[in-house]
């Protein structure tokens, strides 16, 4: 491991004003939100609080009906949609029709219950997924105004793959534009409210669908990730996210299109659930031929696991301290793996180079055909002005958002693929990620902070831009990573939760983890129950 550098003085006064600069922005968005925003009506339908694969074995055993738990989901939707803005466009005339034809195949007697599991094992579940992955004949805008009456003409590999196995899609969910924000608001759809706190964010570009999942409007869902779009999401509203590893699953439908080789292994679509459950199978299905290299059936022994932990990334420059509730949640789930499995199975590390993350990150997202995202915001047909949007924005005559022109610019100051700067951050990554080989084996996990805190108000990532840095230097790694909630609300009524990172193609390790924390802390935290 590389030996720990000391962190100079200037960079020490930096971070402490710094915090203070946070402390006084944190005051002033309570000032402005006054008390707790308005919270997701009680569940009362008892077919919400369960899984995806407890729904599915419940149909073809006949003991539920597909049209039955799809219409309880369209309830809850039009229950909870008014307050929280998560669903932007719905098939349900089609997806009821679909749901009978699924409870008339069980009916006939066509396929055993056994060659169901097998052969459709997600027979008559519904499912949702993001504003920017391919449902054919909904909406596919990636919430950019040009792409407002834009519908997919066939469905991405990953939802073709779902359906194939049985899911019905319902419901298409919120996004940041063109994805590259984690706040989920464009001009076409608006803004999305967190289920627990309306006042704050739901992240992105995945927040619409980790909305959707957290207030029991859907039995499952597909995200997708390039910086944190899962995981920060799932995070936020206190569900389980996966970040699959590397080319793994197909990218197929997912707008927009990464420009290079490169960016398509940082991209990754992958399961969102309540449940941890519900991953494993998921990513079975969606990771196609490919679910071969990943041996997800393969038994996970937890008692020969190694568990290594970092608390932080060490003091990344203009990243915010992870906060305290955070920090105590660490600590418990260090304590629980050290008393259960033992102390001798769980170490502390700190890795120096992830105070460099957003650095790393910015450098490897560079590529030579000279794109960014001031291209995507132009429909990746050209490049938009931005500073004469920026302009037209302040009027309120540009169709963009503030947070997509900003970050243009922001993109368009990053350092050039090929630079000296690139290649110097390029080389860091790979000495980061063959650290992080070494370390993990093909029997050991990371547990690091998906963020260094909990959801913000709603406006406040623009003061506290690099945060996403802890999910984006995974992506530029190329490793599985898994979002997962600790059960219990933190003291500002929020979920709390680490991400699980593990070596190339050892996703089950993080799944398996998943479902221990799960056991040991509870995992979604259900809103107010009323059956």
């Amino acid at each position: 491991m590389a030996e720990i550098q000391p962190v100079p003085l200037s960079r020490v006064i930096g971070g402490y004003i710094f915090a203070i600069l946070q402390a006084c922005i944190r005051f002033v968005f309570r000032l402005i939100y006054g008390q707790k925003g308005e919270s997701m009506p009680a569940i009362t339908d008892p077919i919400l609080l369960e899984s995806a694969s407890s729904l599915a074995k419940k149909i073809r055993n006949q003991e539920l009906s597909s049209v039955q738990v799809l219409e309880s989901f369209i309830r809850r939707v039009k229950e909870v949609n008014p307050l929280l803005n998560c669903v932007v466009d719905e098939r349900y005339g089609q997806a009821l029709k679909e749901a009978a034809e699924a409870d008339a195949l069980i009916k006939s007697g066509q396929y055993s219950v056994e060659e169901l599991a097998k052969q459709k094992p997600f027979l008559g579940v519904p499912i949702t997924t993001k504003d920017c992955i391919s449902v054919k004949g909904m909406l596919h805008t990636a919430g950019l105004y040009e792409r407002r009456d834009v519908r997919a003409a066939k469905d991405a590999d990953a939802m073709a793959l779902m359906r194939k196995a049985g899911a019905i899609p319902f419901a298409l969910t919120n996004v940041s534009e063109v994805c590259m924000w984690w706040e989920s608001n464009n001009t076409v759809h608006g803004r999305t409210r967190n289920a627990y706190d309306t006042n704050r964010i739901v992240g992105g570009s995945s927040g619409g669908e980790g909305c959707i999942q957290s207030a029991a409007a859907s039995a499952f869902g597909l995200g997708s990730d390039i910086g944190g779009s899962i995981r920060m999401p799932a995070f936020f509203n206190g569900i389980f996210g996966h970040k699959p590893s590397k080319l793994t699953v197909s990218n197929v439908g997912q707008f927009p299109a990464p420009f290079s080789d490169e960016q398509n292994a940082f991209l990754g679509l992958g399961p969102m659930s309540r449940f941890a459950e519900d991953l494993k199978p998921m990513l079975k299905i969606m990771a196609g031929e490919k679910s071969a290299l990943l041996n997800l059936d393969k038994e996970v022994d937890l008692n020969k696991l190694k568990f290594f932990y970092q608390e932080s990334d060490g003091g990344g420059r203009l990243i915010s301290a992870v906060d305290p509730d955070l920090r105590q949640a660490m600590k418990r789930v260090v304590q629980h793996l050290s008393q259960k499995f033992g102390s001798q199975q769980v170490e502390r590390i700190q890795l120096p180079q992830f105070r460099q993350s957003a650095a790393i990150w910015f450098a490897n997202m560079r590529d030579d055909s000279g794109h960014g995202f001031a291209y995507q915001l132009g429909n990746l047909e050209k490049d938009i002005n931005t500073y004469l949007e920026l302009l037209k924005w302040f009027f309120g005559a540009s169709k963009h958002t503030f947070i997509g022109l900003t970050t243009a610019i922001m993109d368009s100051a990053q350092c050039k693929h090929g630079s000296p700067k690139y290649d110097h951050l390029v080389s860091k990554r790979n000495e980061l990620r063959a650290e992080l080989q070494k370390l993990l084996g093909d029997n050991g996990v990371l547990i690091y902070p998906t963020h260094p805190t909990v959801a913000p108000y709603h406006n406040e990532p623009i003061m506290r831009p690099i945060n996403f840095s802890y999910t984006g230097i995974v992506n530029v790694l190329g490793f599985p990573a898994t979002a997962v909630p600790l059960g219990q609300l933190g003291s500002e009524g929020l979920p709390l939760g680490v991400q699980i990172i593990a070596n190339f193609n050892e996703d089950r390790l993080c799944l398996a983890v998943a479902e221990e924390l799960e056991r040991a802390f509870g995992g979604w935290a259900k809103p107010d129950v009323r059956l």
